[in-house]
């Protein structure tokens, strides 16, 4: 569950609050680049896929700002397993295997905070 909100919970760490969906895609792909080592092909395809996950979360986020927890649980859940989805057409196997090591060590981190 925690995994699932990986990708929304770094828009929301310090420093990171005001940045808008490409900055966020932008960081987020750079990240991955340095973690899987993405050529300038996939480098562009993961920055898409992030810019359009970053913009549904960002949706989700104005859209409860009345609380609505639980509600956002499942959609991010939904989010993420299309991320990964379309993630892992754009990885070869060894890349997933990296990504997916990328995902646990951020995973860790946060909850180490």
């Amino acid at each position: 569950m925690s995994l699932m909100l990986m990708a929304v919970i770094g828009f929301a760490q310090p420093g990171q609050r005001n940045m808008n969906p490409e900055e966020s895609a932008k960081r987020q792909t750079e990240q991955i680049k340095e973690a899987v080592g993405l050529d300038a092909k996939q480098e562009k395809q993961v920055y898409e896929l992030n810019l359009e996950t970053a913009k549904k979360t960002n949706a989700m986020f104005e859209g409860m700002q009345g609380g609505g927890f639980e509600g956002m649980r499942e959609k991010m859940t939904e989010v993420r397993a299309e991320q990964d989805k379309k993630m892992k057409a754009i990885l070869t196997a060894d890349q997933w295997k990296k990504y997916e090591k990328y995902q646990a060590d951020r995973q860790s981190r946060f909850g180490n905070r």
